[in-house]
């Protein structure tokens, strides 16, 4: 266990603190007792400071402007006065910091129920990619509104996707992507065994990804198998979920996108194509 210091005494810093003051701003700045307790209080706020993400210089030098004021010096405990009024300025730095502001305007009521500033920077995606502003939604005119059906006409309805059709589709655009038949048929199907099993896409990626016996018979590297796993599945963030990142290979193509399609997403395309094991096999070599 750790000495009490001297200072940790109220009386003692008290009787100091009465001390310097009547003593003018000379003592504050060369006695060596201040210099002591100052040493004293960035340790003692050094965790608070570190709460709130501040140096612990910053407590301290709070700590020194609380110690100044006839608060510090009448107080029944000097401490509790100090330790208070430090934490209140750490908490309105951190917020202050957080709202793009000052201290003085995280003190007024106004800003109480702000949340902090959304920086572009802190995400990894575009703005485009995340802000619900630039989302946009398919073209739903066909479904609200069907063409009128011919009662003469002998052409059947074309029959919808399954997910039956939409792997083998899928397969189709793996192969004429560069891949062989039997890698294109273990990857989709694996992925499509493993999404019918977890549920939802985010589970399925997070298990894939942390799998290695799949890419290792693939012979692909991470990287590759995480792109392909991306492009067949979509990116898994909530705020990508309706964008053209959240769509991947198989939602497209059982919400009705056709075959030739997917080859205008140059990016979809050039990420399977460069993940094929012959061409993961070249860039390695």
């Amino acid at each position: 266990m750790s000495d009490i210091h001297p200072f940790d005494d109220p009386e003692r810093l008290r009787l100091l603190l009465v001390d310097v003051h009547y003593g003018g701003d000379r003592p504050w700045e060369h006695d060596p007792d201040v210099a002591e307790l100052m040493a004293l209080t960035t340790r003692k706020y050094a965790g608070l400071a570190t709460k709130h993400h501040r140096d612990p210089a910053e407590a301290a030098a709070a700590a020194w402007d609380v110690m100044r004021t006839r608060a510090a010096r009448i107080a029944d405990d000097p401490w509790a006065v100090i330790t208070h009024a430090v934490a209140l300025q750490m908490f309105y730095e951190e917020r202050a910091q957080g709202l793009l502001c000052g201290t003085d305007q995280v003190r007024t009521d106004d800003v109480t129920d702000f949340h902090d500033a959304d920086r572009i920077s802190d995400h990894e995606t575009s703005l485009a990619d995340f802000h619900p502003s630039f989302w946009s939604l398919d073209d739903l005119s066909d479904v609200e509104d069907p063409l009128a059906v011919d009662p003469d006409s002998e052409e059947p309805d074309a029959e919808p996707t399954n997910a039956w059709g939409a792997l083998e589709t899928a397969v189709e655009f793996f192969v004429d992507s560069g891949w062989s038949r039997a890698a294109a048929q273990m990857a989709l199907e694996c992925i499509a065994a493993r999404l019918i099993r977890t549920g939802n896409k985010r589970s399925t990626f997070e298990s894939l990804r942390r799998d290695p016996s799949i890419r290792c018979h693939l012979d692909i590297d991470q990287d590759s198998w995480i792109a392909v796993l991306h492009a067949v599945l979509g990116h898994d963030l909530p705020n990508l979920e309706h964008t053209a990142s959240g769509r991947g290979i198989l939602k497209r193509l059982l919400t009705g996108e056709r075959y030739d399609e997917l080859f205008h997403l140059t990016g979809i395309a050039d990420v399977i194509a460069k993940a094929a094991p012959i061409a993961t096999e070249r860039a390695n070599a």
